[in-house]
């Protein structure tokens, strides 16, 4: 018998069966038929997706999902505890083991990645091995390790043959929810600004990398950093071409963030906002345009998109979207997914589709998040697209532990 609980869930879930249709400004949305929420996990462990939000979690062919596994629920986890790295079965929905991972945390995972060399049977993943942040590329179908590359991956190029790499010691001590544990490393805090620290760039095939940008050259770009404070660099992300990176450079204590942009070659170095509008979450619509939640015009916090190297800044949603979301672009450009966090004495997560065309706004559902999920382990939903576009996946605690969900898109014809 359903606990009202679970059926209050269950109706919250059902919010979408049907074609559903909006009215924009100019012309009728016709939004996809959305399914019933499904999840992809259960206990009695711990399941979450194996990367931050807007990275795809699935192979090409959309079998198989990259999910990590733990029996930690509400502490933040050491280098001594490893998470089982898996696939979900999307036909079966079990869950495979395939290896252990040390490098990992509950906001992006061990920031999991399939290969564009190979997107249907290579990942890459973080581990810490002999008391150093690694990254690893794995065969799923063989569970072979292909090779370790000696450096963490933070971001991916489209092609699957270069990767941003950080340092994950400085960030656990200065946003330790995102960093990882692990002895051995040196997370430079004598130095705020140091010039032999800050974005790297690393060739997949030889393992090599180069420093492309310095903290220290952004040090004329950023506010004023305090005496007790250092600055550090976190959120990287490529361009859909892959000729550009985004990432956020924030300080100690206060967090002050400035969103930047450089080519991959190092080359071209931008602020991208004025003064006061900071930055939080991200993604790239395509080679140029690139949405960023800020304080738009240094007054609201909301999504704004803009061109990179223009002032062309929008506020996207009509005002229906303004707020800190983790939005994220579908692969054809044609759609965002966003979501919002447990604000209020309800507690409520709620998740929303986007028609990039006219911006009218579909919510797709409410999940309330538990007050035990809080602080370094609490649990955004961050929603995540499938290569086809007709899967959108999420993390939720709103049962009382932590699973991986998802919705299927139906699009009209």
């Amino acid at each position: 018998m359903k606990t009202k609980h679970q059926s209050l869930v269950l109706i919250v879930c059902l919010l979408v069966v049907l074609p559903s249709m909006a009215m924009s400004e100019d012309n009728i949305v016709r939004f996809p038929a959305v399914s019933e929420c499904r999840a992809m996990t259960s206990g009695p462990k711990e399941h979450l997706f194996a990367s931050y939000f807007g990275i795809n979690s699935w192979d090409a062919t959309q079998r198989y999902a990259t999910v990590l596994e733990t029996d930690i629920q509400d502490r933040l986890p050491t280098e001594d505890e490893p998470a089982t790295l898996g696939l979900v079965d999307m036909e079966t929905l079990a869950f495979i083991p395939l290896t252990q991972t040390r490098a990992w945390n509950f906001q992006q995972g061990c920031m999991a990645h399939w290969l564009g060399t190979a997107p249907d049977r290579l990942i890459i993943f973080n581990d810490f091995r002999d008391n150093k942040f690694v990254s690893v590329i794995m065969d799923v179908h063989t569970r072979r390790e292909i090779k370790t590359i000696p450096h963490p991956v933070s971001a991916v190029s489209p092609d699957g043959k270069e990767a941003i790499s950080i340092n994950f010691a400085r960030l656990r001590k200065t946003r330790t929810d995102y960093g990882y544990g692990g002895e051995g490393q040196d997370p430079r805090l004598s130095e705020p600004f140091p010039d032999d620290d800050g974005l790297f760039r690393v060739d997949l095939e030889t393992g090599k990398a180069d420093l492309i940008v310095s903290i220290r050259q952004v040090k004329d770009l950023v506010p004023e950093v305090p005496k007790s404070g250092i600055e550090y660099f976190n959120h990287t992300l490529f361009s859909r071409d892959g000729s550009k990176i985004f990432w956020l450079a924030r300080a100690t204590p206060q967090r002050n963030t400035t969103s930047l942009t450089v080519n991959r070659d190092g080359t071209d170095l931008r602020r991208c906002f004025p003064d006061g509008w900071g930055g939080s979450h991200f993604d790239w619509l395509d080679g140029d345009n690139l949405m960023i939640t800020s304080a738009f015009e240094a007054k609201v916090y909301g999504h704004t998109l803009f061109t990179v190297g223009r002032q062309n800044y929008q506020r996207l949603g009509k005002g229906l979207l303004d707020y800190d979301g983790h939005g994220t672009f579908s692969p054809d450009g044609r759609w965002m997914v966003t979501d919002t966090y447990p604000n209020g004495k309800l507690l409520e997560q709620k998740l929303y589709l986007m028609d990039m065309r006219t911006e009218a706004v579909l919510p797709l559902g409410r999940f309330v998040e538990p007050p035990k999920f809080t602080g370094h382990w609490r649990c955004d939903l961050h929603p995540r697209w499938s290569p086809r576009g007709d899967l959108i996946g999420f993390n939720s605690t709103y049962t009382g532990s932590r699973q991986v969900y998802f919705f299927r898109f139906t699009f009209p014809k």
